[in-house]
């Protein structure tokens, strides 16, 4: 049974990848950029990860898993891993991704993001909490949607674009920031419905890996 208290959850793995591991996953991305000429078109584009990047990525979540069960007990497995990267005057804004079709598996508890490459200088992952009532649409769900009875949703705010679409009633949101200077390795895990974004990078390549966090295993493709 899915609790409103995962959604809302953030839990770091400091050593979710080894050394050897992230060193070899910057050879990974170097060598498939070179071959296929990928850049982003726009701020925080995706591009999925290759195919020996994803079955590291895969082992290190296995590994985790009981750690990342502290926070979000409902957490089954990864989903397919995206990589992205931002560059000097580049930013992810606050938004919320969301749980899109509560009722139905595999449901998104949370996502995950590890950094391979940090930038010189900005670049932090954030979260922000708020009192504010304006990020709940005020629709619940319970037990025959596989949750805890009357857990709240927020809006969802899936990632479009350049992440520049926010709307600007979540921009007139007060809310407190909480800014988390992890290191490269260290991977940050998240709750679907928590505020987050990433502050603007002032010099050098932030280079990351990101996906969701599900409560049962999705078909990859």
């Amino acid at each position: 049974m899915i609790h409103l208290s995962e959604t809302l959850a953030l839990q770091s793995v400091e050593d979710f990848l080894t050394e050897a591991e992230r060193e070899h996953l910057v050879k990974i991305m170097d060598s498939e950029l070179a071959a296929t000429g990928w850049r982003p078109r726009h701020q925080a584009e995706v591009l999925r990860a290759p195919a020996p990047a994803q079955e590291i990525l895969r082992a290190a979540t296995a590994r985790s898993l009981h750690v990342l069960q502290r926070a979000l007990p409902s957490v089954a497995a990864d989903a397919r891993w995206d990589y992205t990267e931002l560059t000097a005057g580049q930013y992810i804004p606050t938004h919320i991704d969301g749980i899109p079709d509560p009722a139905t598996a595999p449901r998104r508890i949370g996502r995950i993001g590890v950094v391979i490459e940090q930038a010189e200088e900005g670049g932090e992952f954030y979260i922000e909490t708020t009192a504010s009532p304006a990020v709940w649409t005020g629709e619940l769900v319970g037990e025959p949607e596989g949750y805890a009875p009357g857990t709240p949703l927020t809006h969802r705010l899936p990632h479009v674009h350049d992440h520049g679409a926010v709307p600007t009633w979540l921009e007139d949101v007060p809310s407190t920031r909480w800014i988390t200077p992890a290191g490269a390795g260290t991977a940050l895990a998240y709750g679907a419905q928590v505020l987050h974004g990433v502050q603007p990078v002032r010099a050098g390549r932030l280079r990351k890996f990101v996906t969701d966090l599900l409560d049962t295993a999705a078909v990859r493709r």
